[in-house]
Formats: C-alpha cells, structure tokens, sequence
C-alpha cells in the first residue's frame, strides 16, 4: 500500500500516521510506547523474591503491611509487567502504577518480612530475601518503617587508576581484657564506645585528613570526665587510646561489665553535599529510612578490613540474636534517644529528625539499653570543626550528661 500527499493536508496526514503507528506499538508491548524500563518477571521462591526489568533500575522500598499482611515492594522508574509467578510464604502478587513507578504488592499466606536485599551490578535484578516470621515480629517489622535498596552509579570510578592499600591485621582477639571503671561502685555503668580505631580510621574528611577515630576517642573521653564530675555514674571506655575492636567486641565489654547504658560514639559523612548535624540511632532490624540504612551498611562492614572479616572469628552468635518481640530493652533505648534529642538540640547542631532506626550490629545487645551517637558530619567544614574544638566537645558531654541523669532519675522514681 502506498500512501500518496498532497500539499495541502501533507502535515495532518503524518499526524494521523505517526499516531496510529503509536497506537500499534503500545498494543504490541503491553506497556506505554514511551516506556524505557518495565518489570519483565517476578519471581517467588522459599526464600526470596527476585524482580527482573528490562532496563536499568536506581530505587526500591520495601514496607510491611501489617493491616493487611502484605509486603509491599515500591521500584521508582518502572512500569508494570505481565508475569509473576508465586510460592513459599506468597499467595499473590499485583503490580500498581504508582506515580511514574510500580508498587507490588505480595499477599501473604503466613507472615514474613523481608531481610537482606539488592541489585545486581546493572540495575537490572532486584533480589529480596524472605524470612518467616511470628506475628509479632511481624507486626514490629511493619512498625519499624521502610527498608530502602539502590543500585550504585559509580560513573565514570571504574576508569580511574586502581591502587591496592596492604595493611597489617591482628588476628581476633580472644577473651578481651576489661577496661577501667571509673567513680562509685554503688552509681549504675554507663560504657562509652569510641567508634573505630586502629587500623580502621573511620570516615577521614577530605580537605583536612582528619580522622573518625581520633575525634571520636577526643569526644568519648570528654563525656566520661563530664559524667564523673557528677558523681552519679561509673563509667568506662571500651578504648582509651588508638586500638581496634571488632564490633561483637565493643557491646560484649560493656555486657560482661553489666553496663545499664551503652552509648557508641560516630561521625557521620557523605560523599557529596552539604550535610550536616547530629542524630541518634536505636536499634531495628528495618531502617526508618534511607540514610539509616545507609550508615548501617557502613558502619556494619567495620570489622572487614583488607578483605578479613575479623568479626565472624569466636562468636557466641546464640547470645547477640535479637529477637524484636523483646521490648523492654528497646523502648528503653528509644526512650533515652529522645532525652538526648531533648537536650542536645538546644546545645549541638542536630538533624531535623534527630531519633532514627537502623540494623546496627553495635546495637545488638539484646538485655542492654544501647545507641549510637552521630555526633555531626566530618565530611562537613563547619560540623568538623565543630567536633574537634573544645567547646564542642564540652557541648557535646554537656548533652549526653543531661540526658544521661534524667534516664537514671526516671528508673529510680519508678522502682
């Protein structure tokens, strides 16, 4: 068939030509003719869910329905797709247009939450892992917030010159001596952590070299001289000088001590912009957000060193495994985060959402009171400044104090 123009109506007829050859190819697709990336199979098995597009893939969330008992899994940039097949602990699965993404959801037959999880290295696979669970712990994972995936964009990184870094690494220590306690035997123990040490500096800011681990030892000592100045507590480090603890090391010194207050010391940092202020970390097998589970999947990775995983050596793993359904110790970890909050705010710059939840291994503890303290950006200018004066490590000690003797104060009034 040929077609034949004339001059007069030539534009009108492309038009009607080019939208019926539109119209043609969303039919033959099933999708949208602008789509670039579309979900191509989702596929359930005992124990996992794996998501496969056609294109590249940057973003995905995971949340728990507890209302409904359903996983639900939000991938930004894709359209739906056709083909899902179901199995283990999912009935069913529905693919939503969302926005300019999907949201699937994943009917349950019994509870389940979602564990680990990630791209592969072309954005292509989204594979989740599923675990079954009580309901109680299913209902705590839907409480505990999202659980965010990406897909790293390293640009142009691998077409820079590789440089390979030897470092020497002490084997695991076993059976690790117990630091000095410090002030009234009869005062309750609050155990200091200084993130980071030794071989591992921790995040080291880029124009001045300073190091996450000195500033933290700098910080940890400040709050435990403040805190004996009151004379209401004991305290002690988990180090006082430059030595490296694999993290089971660091909450198992301050268990063995019979800590009731176990506070690890950090700074964060970013690769890029221009973040800034202090926050606090509670323990959660599900990050509250991206950036929780961000700083988990750093922080986590501390007791890897030259590509020795150090933390895996000697465990007594039956005594660290948490499990969500224990409360007490949790609310009571949320509860002194919000005391910080309270009093480090009018003190520190801190974040607008100072109190977040991540899966934190220094956390673990399952009968100790424990958080983690972002005390600001090292990668920021003006945060690492901060850090490292003594005013603001007096500010610092100053909030942690405060908080510290309005936690035991409440105990005492309520026994």
């Amino acid at each position: 068939m040929a077609f034949r123009w004339t001059r007069a109506s030539s534009a009108r007829q492309g038009r009607r030509v080019f939208a019926l050859f539109a119209l043609i190819a969303g039919w033959l697709t099933s999708a949208p003719a602008w789509a670039a990336t579309a979900i191509r199979s989702v596929v359930v098995q005992d124990g996992s869910i794996v998501i496969r597009f056609d294109g590249r893939v940057g973003d995905a969330t995971g949340i728990i329905l507890d209302g409904t008992r359903q996983i639900a899994v939000d991938v930004a940039g894709a359209l739906p797709g056709v083909r899902a097949a179901t199995g283990g602990p999912v009935s069913g699965v529905r693919q939503l247009r969302q926005g300019s993404g999907t949201r699937l959801l994943f009917d349950l037959a019994r509870p389940a939450i979602l564990g680990d999880g990630g791209f592969d290295a072309d954005g292509q696979s989204l594979t989740l892992s599923l675990e079954p669970v009580s309901a109680a712990r299913f209902a705590a994972a839907s409480a505990a917030g999202p659980l965010s995936f990406m897909a790293f964009d390293f640009g142009d990184w691998a077409a820079k010159p590789k440089y390979k870094v030897s470092i020497p690494v002490p084997p695991p220590a076993r059976g690790v001596a117990l630091p000095r306690v410090r002030g009234d035997d009869s005062r309750p123990l609050v155990v200091i952590d200084a993130g980071h040490g030794g071989v591992d500096p921790g995040a080291i800011n880029p124009e001045t070299g300073l190091r996450e681990k000195d500033v933290t030892l700098r910080i940890a000592q400040a709050i435990r001289d403040e805190l004996l100045a009151t004379g209401r507590v004991r305290v002690a480090l988990t180090r006082d000088d430059d030595r490296y603890l694999v993290l089971r090391e660091r909450y198992g010194i301050a268990r063995r001590l019979k800590a009731s207050l176990f506070i690890s010391v950090h700074c964060d940092s970013v690769g890029s912009g221009d973040a800034s202020g202090a926050s606090v970390y509670t323990l959660s097998e599900v990050a509250s957000d991206k950036e929780a589970a961000r700083l988990a999947t750093r922080e986590n990775k501390a007791d890897v060193i030259s590509g020795v995983n150090l933390g895996d050596a000697g465990a007594d793993v039956s005594s660290i495994l948490i499990d969500l359904t224990q409360r007490e110790t949790m609310n009571t970890s949320a509860s002194f985060a919000r005391l910080l909050g309270r009093e480090a705010k009018p003190l520190i710059p801190t974040k607008p959402v100072f109190h977040r939840m991540a899966s934190l291994m220094v956390l673990k503890a399952p009968d100790m009171p424990s958080i983690l303290f972002e005390t600001g950006y090292i990668s920021n200018p003006s945060d690492a400044a901060f850090l490292d004066s003594r005013q603001g490590r007096e500010r610092i000690a100053e909030s942690v104090t405060k908080a510290v003797e309005v936690h035991f104060a409440r105990q005492l009034a309520s026994r």
